[in-house]
């Protein structure tokens, strides 16, 4: 309690603690957002091994080496280089290596301080919004998972439980004891969230005899709304298929290809559920002003 009494009196010692810690946090997503969806392809093959009773295929499954978030050491796909600490410094030692391998100067993905450089920021928003404060450390760990969740979505089209439920569950723990919202707006928050893409989802696949949701979306919408309350699922469910639909249309126009194709609807979920939460007050407040306007 004495180091939030002190960063309350230093804002700028809170944000330079917070910009460190999240472009830290932004480098260990990288890693989250790479090997959890081979880590639960493996886990997948593994199972559906058993199922089968191979018994070749299952020695073969234990032989293999260890991959998990902290096994093997990062190393360059193309030259096997093993990643030094220094080399792993956030964005820094990829300015000084100027993009490049030390191994074999092989360009490196820009994407990798990209995704330090966006939770950094957004760090420092959570931390600006919220204070010196456990509502701060609460937000920064769901806006931590809903970066993992949307790249891994983008890359995969896919939104693992693993990170969905724990972060649903953990919505509700957080506003038992009233952090940002009631229980019982967060228990509204998540049923309202699930129920309204499944009902969508349902009457779609009715009519068109086709699916236009995965089930992980309908579970991050109500860890949304566990976090952010009932309140914001009508804005998120808005500004989400709104953002969807211009970035797919855009997409169409850059690539000159206009047929239909499946896009993942995750990212544009995270990022107006993140947005809506973050400022849920003022959205509250605009509902209020609607319902009530006299």
């Amino acid at each position: 309690m004495e180091a939030i009494e002190f960063l309350k009196q230093s804002p700028v010692t809170l944000f330079i603690v917070v910009t460190f810690f999240g472009l830290t946090v932004g480098s260990f997503l990288n890693v989250v957002i790479y090997r959890l969806p081979v880590m639960l392809e493996r886990e997948w093959r593994e199972q559906c091994n058993e199922l089968q009773e191979d018994d070749k295929k299952k020695e073969d499954n234990t032989n293999k080496d260890k991959f998990n978030l902290a096994v093997p050491r990062s190393r360059c796909p193309h030259c096997n280089h093993l990643i030094t600490a220094l080399e792993n410094i956030p964005i820094i030692s990829y300015l000084l290596m100027r993009g490049k391998c030390s191994g074999c100067q092989q360009a490196i993905s820009i994407r990798y301080p990209l995704v330090e450089l966006m939770t950094g920021l957004l760090s420092v928003l959570v931390a600006w919004k919220f204070g010196a404060s456990l509502q701060t450390l609460a937000a920064l760990f769901f806006i931590w998972t809903l970066i993992s969740l949307a790249l891994i979505d983008l890359d995969t089209m896919y939104l693992p439980d693993s990170l969905t439920l724990p972060l649903l569950w953990l919505g509700i723990v957080v506003n038992y004891f009233g952090v940002f919202i009631s229980l019982e707006d967060s228990i509204m928050g998540a049923i309202v969230g699930y129920l309204s893409l499944w009902t969508v989802f349902q009457l779609f696949l009715l009519l068109t005899g086709k699916e236009g949701f995965g089930f992980g979306d309908f579970k991050l919408l109500a860890a949304l709304g566990a976090w952010g309350g009932w309140q914001i699922i009508l804005p998120t469910i808005f500004a989400a298929s709104l953002l969807g639909a211009i970035i797919g249309i855009a997409m169409m126009v850059v690539k000159k290809d206009f047929t239909s194709r499946a896009i993942p609807f995750g990212p544009w979920l995270a990022i107006a559920g993140g947005a809506s939460f973050i400022w849920q007050d003022e959205i509250k407040q605009y509902l209020h002003y609607l319902l009530n306007p006299l």
